[in-house]
């Protein structure tokens, strides 16, 4: 049986933290470029796990609600960005934040939209944000065949994994449209890369919440043929995971 969205991560957490990819500063350059982001404006960020994308807001100097619903990513973003003042923690969902009406500037959601009841939070978000407020969506979507080890990695998952099929990136940015429709929206699309070992391949794998852990029938044979890809393709003993950091902004 499927977890649902909100508790897909739970037993996640440490290998989610560790070998999770970051975002490109680009991202923010083109936020502050394309939609006047400033260190004073508020942001909602929505479904913010362990803070991957939180810190870098935070580090631009804006003051940050994390709306997290899973109780052990939140915490775990909590401990890590303690040191953050301007961070708020929120137990929350992208359909009901606690968040006061007209209350923030920007809302993100990075790597987690595809989890949305999509009417719902965008009820919500329009109730949230102020006036010509910005809405940002972002994934990481990762490239499945410009590269031998990349295709590999693609046939381990389609066949080991529990979901996948389910939950695959183009399945998710295609609903963009529906989401900020009728409001228009523009795409800036950047690369990113990951470069592992085994031991942070394996991580990067199991931090997937259509991967299987250990104790189901597919873990062992997928972590076997994850080694044998591994070394197969390996230069200087890293394989590279590449990405298309997508980030689609409008005002809502």
């Amino acid at each position: 049986m499927c977890k649902a969205p909100t508790a897909r991560f739970s037993d996640r957490v440490e290998n989610y933290v560790r070998h999770r990819p970051g975002y490109p500063p680009e991202v923010l350059d083109v936020l502050r470029a394309e939609c006047g982001l400033r260190p004073n404006h508020v942001i909602a960020d929505i479904a913010s796990g362990t803070g991957i994308f939180t810190k870098l807001l935070l580090e631009n100097g804006n003051p940050v609600y994390a709306v997290e619903p899973n109780p052990e990513m939140r915490e775990a973003g909590a401990s890590l960005l303690t040191a953050y003042d301007k961070l708020t923690s929120v137990a929350g969902t992208a359909e009901e934040t606690t968040l006061p009406s007209a209350s923030v500037d920007f809302i993100t959601a990075a790597q987690a939209a595809h989890w949305f009841d999509r009417d719902r939070a965008r009820r919500e978000f329009a109730r949230i944000l102020k006036p010509a407020g910005w809405c940002v969506l972002i994934w990481n979507e990762r490239r499945t065949a410009t590269t031998p080890f990349l295709r590999d990695y693609e046939e381990l998952l389609l066949t080991y994994g529990t979901d996948y099929k389910e939950v695959r990136h183009e399945r998710t940015t295609a609903v963009i449209h529906e989401f900020f429709a009728p409001s228009p929206y523009q795409e800036r699309v950047f690369d990113f890369r990951q470069r592992f070992d085994y031991e942070g391949a394996a991580g990067r794998l199991l931090s997937s919440s259509y991967a299987p852990l250990e104790g189901h029938p597919n873990h062992a044979p997928m972590m076997r043929e994850l080694e044998r890809i591994v070394r197969a393709h390996a230069q200087h003993g890293l394989v590279e995971f590449e990405y298309n950091t997508r980030v689609f902004y409008g005002i809502l």
